[in-house]
């Protein structure tokens, strides 16, 4: 005996290992994405799911057959089809029976299959299942009327579909996900009237474009309802195969009632969107809230039961439940996008499909399903004819058919006799020879004839059919809409018309809000509610804690949704939003405003405004140090830059110091540290506007010594009044009046009655409020009349406001002191008077600024509502 010697060399089989490992891998890539990841369009199933509906069906699981245990369907599936693991087959079981992940569910579960609280189902030996009526009809019908290849299974052993023959757009019905290599697939579920409705319009006219079909399909129907934001997403995953779709839960803002306690607002959850595990999100906001990241909820509890969802969050008293709720819908998964990516084999390859596309697949499928069942249906009906013609045959020569087959020696020689003399088939001649005698009577031959004609007639329509694709395509539209009566169920998701974007604003109750500027940049806000009001000539609180060499130069009150201008010294303005700024405590310093806006060093902010909105007919006033003032339209500054816009051009050594919003009918008061005033209209004769780049015009002639300290506009309404009250818009003077007596002096007593007051502060501590008309309007430029006289040397102007009697004002001294008080805790006194104490100060202190309380939406509608 013999070896032949073979050498190593001999083998070896040399090969590049870049391309073994390419081929490699893309054959490993190809058999995920075909065998398991992605599904196909035509039927949207993967192999796994199709497996499992066949094997029930075979099983015989139909809708009104009792249920099996799920192990012995997860048992036929391995066995025969789905050589992996059992877990994977019953967690693909699992998922087409739960009505939270299916919107059509394609399986009939008895047991645990799962919640949304992703609790696990039970064990498969303890779980029961049963085809549903929809999977048996829109799914697995026809299935043996060779409507579909069949293929063998892994072994050879048996034989599977390769497809079914489905008669409703699955995929896009319960829509899929998936994980492959380099690719992956996240269709959304769709509601069946819907899709069924848009298919029938695309055979009614196959010219519709993606968006023409969203008047039929609207968007993704989720199990779960929940609402969709806004069409922009749908419109990109519909015309392009990709977009994100903004889910939110379904919440409502209740009062619910509490023994013993009062009654408490709280936030009831009543949807979540498609795949939120409530569990999870009821541990996140307690998390959240642990953690104050939001703010304003007391207590979370899920109140879930056999009637519907149920998540309760309590809120604290002092919370906004809107903004509460916007919080949740920001920063928990409340709101969540769903990342369409309409990713489907088609003909054995990966696509990305539009919704025409999606459909048109279909229809093709159906079409072809169709034609193969009706080629089914005409062989079977022709191969049945075919005996019957042979049957009317041998009823026609009835008795020398049967003498021949008595005189014959055998049955194939009776067979081969009939088949020579009558010149039939073998099949005819079986039929005949298996013929029972009972079909010998009159009444069965005449049934036989009456199956033949109505057999020819069938012919000829399975014939027109194959013949005519205007035939088959109204059979999709016949079966189709079967289905929709049946099956179809009301939409469960609300789509939003608008998009809903929250901004951070939406995240933020619009309180009212004090906002601090030190000289030395340190900016802080704070609630006003931190400053109830106080009576006249108290101290006051600590407004904020500053250096000793620190001082307020700014403050004002505004609302936390407000957009805040800061005018610098240069004519710069740059822009944040109030809440924005951080908050601070009564008495922290605040954050350095260099940290938030780009001012250089030696810029500093002079003038801080706040705009709710920036409406066409209102302008802001400038004034600057030396005097010169400017009307530039506000809308002129609703877009700032980062880095700031130019506001007003200065000559050199001038500054920007006063900036007010004001209308054209509107009048400007100018105070200075002298006590003295001036005012005008705010028109386009006295004051035309201006572009953002001008310096301006004179505002008032000063004295030696002199100096502007503060500006504020009168409305147009209320000079009006003024101008019908006084019968013209003469001066009033107190000073006059009170010498000369008579006409003028009972001038002077209706001056005071009459209209709203100007707010005069000094920075001793003195206060007083002066009615309106003691001011007469003058023209621009003039050297302006007495505001007020003072009690001490070396006293000045503090503040100049104009006020009405409800107004409630807050006061600050250079120390930092804040004090809030009404304003008509303030006396009401002519020009010359010198006033009362406002606010007690110290020996070294003096009042730095004045700002007024803004009044709440409610107050100003409860105004309204007296006037």
């Amino acid at each position: 005996m013999t070896f032949s010697q073979e050498s190593p060399q001999d083998r070896i089989i040399p090969t590049d290992l870049g391309n073994e490992m390419s081929r490699s891998y893309l054959e490993y890539a190809m058999s995920v994405i075909v065998g398991r990841a992605l599904p196909d369009a035509r039927d949207g199933l993967k192999p796994v799911h199709r497996r499992i509906l066949y094997a029930m069906h075979e099983l015989g699981l139909s809708p009104d057959r009792p249920f099996r245990k799920c192990a012995r369907v997860v048992g036929d599936v391995i066995g025969k089809y789905h050589p992996h693991g059992d877990t994977a087959v019953y967690d693909a079981l699992v998922r087409m029976a739960q009505d939270f992940s299916m919107r059509s569910p394609l399986i009939d579960g008895h047991g645990n299959f799962g919640s949304v609280d992703n609790d696990p189902p039970a064990a498969m030996r303890y779980t029961e299942c049963r085809l549903r009526a929809l999977t048996t009809d829109a799914l697995l019908r026809d299935i043996e009327s060779e409507t579909v290849d069949f293929g063998a299974n892994y072994d050879g052993s048996q034989q599977e579909p390769l497809v079914m023959p489905a008669r409703v757009p699955q995929l896009l019905l319960n829509g899929s996900s998936g994980i492959a290599v380099g690719m992956a697939t996240n269709i959304p579920p769709h509601n069946l009237g819907e899709l069924i409705d848009g298919l029938i319009a695309l055979i009614r006219d196959p010219e519709l474009t993606d968006l023409e079909l969203m008047q039929y399909i609207p968007g993704p129907d989720f199990p779960t309802g929940a609402q969709v934001l806004g069409k922009t997403g749908i419109r990109e995953a519909y015309t392009t195969g990709r977009g994100s779709i903004i889910m939110r839960g379904v919440a409502s803002i209740e009062t619910i009632e509490q023994r013993g306690r009062p009654d408490r607002e709280a936030i009831i959850i009543t949807e979540l969107p498609y795949q939120t595990n409530k569990a999870a999100l009821i541990e996140k906001i307690a998390e959240m809230v642990n953690d104050h990241r939001i703010e304003g909820i007391s207590d979370v509890r899920d109140e879930s039961d056999r009637d519907g969802m149920r998540v309760v969050i309590e809120l604290r008293r002092d919370a906004y439940p809107r903004v509460v709720l916007n919080n949740l819908y920001k920063q928990t998964p409340l709101q969540a996008n769903f990342g369409a990516n309409m990713l489907a084999l088609v003909n054995g390859e990966p696509q990305l499909l539009t919704l025409k596309q999606f459909l048109s697949v279909f229809l093709e499928f159906r079409v072809e399903a169709i034609t193969r069942r009706t080629r089914y249906q005409l062989r079977k009906a022709e191969e049945r004819d075919h005996l019957l013609q042979g049957l009317l045959i041998a009823l026609e020569n009835l008795d020398a058919i049967i003498d021949l087959i008595r005189h014959a020696a055998d049955a194939p020689t009776a067979r081969l006799e009939l088949i020579e003399t009558y010149r039939l088939s073998e099949a005819q001649a079986d039929a005949i020879l298996q013929m029972q005698l009972r079909r010998l009577t009159a009444l069965e031959a005449e049934k036989i004839h009456q199956e033949h004609n109505d057999l020819q007639r069938q012919i000829s329509d399975l014939q027109d059919i194959l013949a005519r694709r205007d035939r088959i395509l109204d059979i999709i539209v016949e079966e189709a809409t079967q289905l929709r009566t049946t099956h179809a169920t009301p939409r469960r998701t609300v789509i939003e018309q608008s998009e809903d974007e929250l901004e951070d604003a939406d995240l933020i109750a619009n309180e009212k809000a004090v906002i601090l500027l030190t000289e030395q940049g340190y900016i802080k806000r704070m609630p006003v509610n931190t400053f109830e009001a106080q009576s006249r000539a108290t101290k006051g609180k600590a407004g904020t804690r500053m250096k000793e060499d620190d001082g307020v130069e700014h403050f004002l009150t505004c609302h936390d949704h407000d957009s805040v201008l800061f005018f610098s010294d240069r004519g710069v303005v740059y822009c944040l939003k109030a809440y924005q700024i951080p908050t601070g405590s009564r008495t922290s310093r605040g954050t350095p405003i260099v940290q938030m806006l780009p001012i250089p060093r030696e810029e500093r902010i002079t003038s801080v405004i706040p705009v709710t909105e920036f409406s066409d007919d209102e302008y802001l006033v400038m004034l600057t140090n030396k005097g010169y003032i400017k009307k530039t339209a506000l809308a002129a500054f609703s877009n700032i830059r980062t880095n700031g816009l130019i506001a007003i051009s200065l000559e050199d050594g001038d500054q920007l110091r006063w900036v007010r919003r004001a209308r054209q009918e509107d009048s400007i008061i100018i105070g200075s540290s002298l006590g003295k005033s001036i005012h005008f209209r705010a028109n386009h004769e006295q004051l035309r506007p201006l572009g953002r780049a001008t310096r301006g015009v004179r505002a008032m002639s000063l004295r030696n010594g002199d100096s502007l300290v503060g500006m504020d506009i009168l409305p147009g309404q209320i000079v009006a009044d003024l101008a019908q009250a006084l019968e013209s818009d003469v001066d009033v003077d107190v000073e006059d009046a009170s010498e000369n007596g008579g006409e003028n002096g009972d001038n002077a007593e209706l001056a005071r009655s009459v209209g709203p007051w100007i707010l005069i502060v000094t920075t001793s501590g003195y206060g007083k409020r002066v009615p309106v008309a003691q001011f007469r309007l003058q023209n621009r430029a003039g050297m302006g009349i007495v505001a007020t006289k003072f009690r001490k040397k070396g006293d000045h102007l503090a503040a100049l406001h104009i006020v009405n009697e409800d107004d409630e004002l807050m006061i600050i001294t250079n120390r930092g002191i804040i004090i809030r008080q009404a304003v008509n805790a303030i006396s009401s006194q002519s020009r010359p008077a010198t006033g009362v104490r406002v606010q007690r100060l110290d020996e070294d202190d003096a009042i730095a600024a004045v700002a007024l309380v803004p009044k709440s939406s409610e107050e100003l509608a409860a105004l309204e509502g007296d006037e």
